[in-house]
């Protein structure tokens, strides 16, 4: 009997038709909530397409980042130079994440030099060149920032609207782009460099290449981040798109949910926004319960909470290889 290997398995065949009427819902929420809903789910949005990148650095690649926030910052003073250009911020925002994967070519040779915590560390001191370089123009509202132009003449309940469509655009097609890189051969090689560098370069692995395409796909959604964040904010200020703040969120998102899974960052997403609706009007005990919460998961819960539920094989995503249910008789 022949044992077949499959990637799909049947949580995720059966989860096709959930997560399509989910889709839907959530494309016709502008008409369905109040725009206070909406503004709230533009940053459940964000924080969900910077959990999903951060998840393929370290999940994937071992890449530990504290310096994603260098691409935050350069995705929203990107649009904002386009715009003071006289191009439309909409139209802007894939220009600017393309624009980050341009500016994390040099980045990453240079960090990849590194590794373990002075990787971390490296990436995090190239953020703070960044924002300091961004301090220093004028042009870009120096230190106190500055207005985003190109969108005063839209009605606010319309803008509104837009920015939570192109937010919810740019969560799908990082999850879809995400999964799709991951069954690819590089995300094969992804797999072999996270179980064990070393084993993986002496069976003739790309390591280099392949953890340098993922830091670009992780640029690029984390310059979207930033676009969304300039948008929907309608201000620039470098204190804030450059804020460690961002690496904080990205990994608390993914040590909660569950780190090395797609479906981990989703869950971890879902937690944090809980936690900060249900908690934030109690001060300093919100960031208390968080940091306990976040420490327990550390110490006790390593999988995260997907990891839970991994044990009973649920696979929303699946992007590697699994032993198929029934055998395949062998033939004559």
């Amino acid at each position: 009997m022949i044992v077949p290997i499959r990637r799909s398995t049947r949580t995720s065949r059966w989860a096709l038709l959930p997560a399509a009427v989910i889709l839907i819902v959530l494309g016709y929420l502008p008409y369905l909530a109040e725009q206070s809903t909406t503004n709230t789910m533009i940053d459940f949005f964000i924080l969900l397409i910077l959990g999903i990148t951060w998840n393929m650095l370290a999940g994937y690649a071992g890449l530990v980042s504290v310096g994603q926030q260098a691409y935050v910052g350069i995705g929203a003073y990107g649009v904002l130079w386009l715009a003071q250009r006289g191009v439309n911020p909409f139209v802007g925002l894939p220009i600017a994440a393309v624009f980050c994967a341009v500016v994390a070519v040099p980045v990453s040779y240079l960090v990849f030099r590194l590794r373990g915590g002075y990787f971390a560390i490296g990436t995090w001191a190239v953020a703070e060149v960044f924002a300091l370089l961004t301090i220093r123009s004028s042009a870009l509202g120096g230190g106190t920032g500055t207005n985003l132009p190109g969108l005063d003449g839209y009605d606010p309940v319309l803008l509104g609207a837009m920015t939570y469509w192109a937010a919810l655009a740019v969560a799908v097609l990082t999850l879809i782009g995400c999964y799709l890189l991951l069954r690819t051969r590089v995300g094969l090689a992804l797999t072999a460099v996270r179980d064990d560098e070393t084993a993986a370069r002496a069976v003739g692995v790309a390591v280099p290449r392949a953890k340098r395409i993922v830091y670009l796909a992780a640029a690029i959604g984390a310059g979207g981040s930033g676009a969304l964040l300039a948008i929907s904010q309608l201000n620039i200020e470098a204190g804030n798109v450059y804020g460690v703040q961002w690496s904080a969120y990205m990994i608390f998102v993914v040590l909660i949910g569950g780190i090395g899974t797609l479906e981990g960052p989703i869950i971890g997403t879902i937690v944090f926004f809980t936690l900060q609706q249900t908690l934030a009007s109690h001060g300093a005990w919100y960031l208390i319960i968080v940091g306990s919460v976040a420490v327990i998961m550390a110490v006790w819960v390593r999988r995260g909470l997907w990891g839970l539920l991994d044990r009973f094989g649920l696979r929303l995503f699946p992007v590697g290889y699994r032993v198929g249910e029934q055998p395949v008789p062998e033939r004559s």
